[in-house]
């Protein structure tokens, strides 16, 4: 049996893929080509490009997004054999993959996510975890920041006074919460309602992508700033983010349907900021009507 992964080796090899994911190369296969003095070449290949991870294996910090990188230049190098046993287990498929029913899918993902203890959230005085809730085969996507004391009380998102808002929202666009899908970057309410360390977002937001792979929406809007610089890894205002549609697919993880490659989305403000800050109400219903564009909706009418 070929020797366990180095761990800071395994650690650098999915600091690595997951590089590569966040490009969109998602598709990675093993061919051997040679064997030289107890190394084998080994070459992982992506949509029949050679990509080579094992250049910068030893290195944890994977290389700046911006530099300019082109597949068709990489080239197999050697890598220990070791390599072999585990090279692909942080890509492997996840549980909810082989289910097509979104229902089963996303029970699966919630009890993957079990009684989580991955971040200290579980022991800063969460009552619960609050998963998400909705439509399993939503067009429109809200993500939240996290959870607040009433939707840590109800184990729902959104159903405090920012709920409220949200849902008068939802409703100025023609339709009911019912219809959509609606969950948090975090699962646990941050305590006195802070905002969530990077930590805390980077732990938790690979369940959320999950969800987003599951429910397949058309349009996502990230609610407030976290949500926003979580989902699209940018550091920038939200006058910067706000006003235009972003290309998104969920990062590590693919749909089943080879239909769905991603979807569009928007930035809004969070209703909690909009309760404080009631002037930006109309710059938030411009940007909803933007997402009402794309997905073909229209207002109802008003009554006289």
């Amino acid at each position: 049996m070929l020797p366990t992964l180095d761990p800071e080796l395994r650690r650098a090899l999915a600091t690595r893929i997951r590089y590569y994911n966040e490009m969109g190369i998602y598709d990675f296969y093993r061919r051997p080509l040679s064997e030289r003095g107890g190394e084998v070449a080994t070459s992982i290949s992506a949509d029949e490009e050679a990509i080579n991870i094992s250049e910068h294996a030893s290195d944890p910090h994977p290389p700046d997004p911006g530099e300019e990188m082109s597949p068709r230049k990489a080239t197999a190098v050697a890598v220990p054999r070791e390599v072999e046993e585990n090279v692909l287990h942080v890509i492997a498929l996840k549980p909810e993959q082989s289910v097509s029913d979104p229902v089963k899918a996303l029970k699966i993902i919630r009890e993957d996510l079990g009684d989580c203890k991955r971040c200290v959230l579980h022991k800063q005085g969460r009552k619960q975890i609050v998963f998400g809730v909705g439509n399993p085969n939503a067009e429109l996507m809200f993500v939240g920041e996290g959870p607040g004391a009433d939707e840590d009380e109800k184990g729902e998102p959104f159903v405090g006074r920012a709920g409220q808002l949200l849902n008068n929202m939802i409703k100025a666009m023609g339709i009911e919460r019912e219809q959509i899908y609606i969950a948090n970057i975090v699962k646990c309410r941050p305590p006195g309602n802070r905002t969530p360390e990077r930590d805390e977002c980077d732990t938790c937001s690979p369940f959320l992508m999950r969800q987003i792979a599951v429910v397949k929406p058309k349009v996502i809007v990230a609610l407030g700033a976290t949500a926003a610089k979580t989902l699209l890894a940018m550091n920038s205002s939200m006058m910067q983010l706000r006003g235009r549609f972003y290309d998104f697919k969920p990062t590590g993880i693919r749909s089943n349907d080879p239909n769905w490659n991603g979807c569009k989305l928007a930035v809004t403000y969070h209703p909690a900021f909009l309760l404080r800050d009631p002037r930006q109400k109309g710059e938030a219903w411009k940007d909803l009507q933007m997402v009402m564009k794309e997905l073909g909706m229209k207002a109802p009418a008003k009554n006289n």
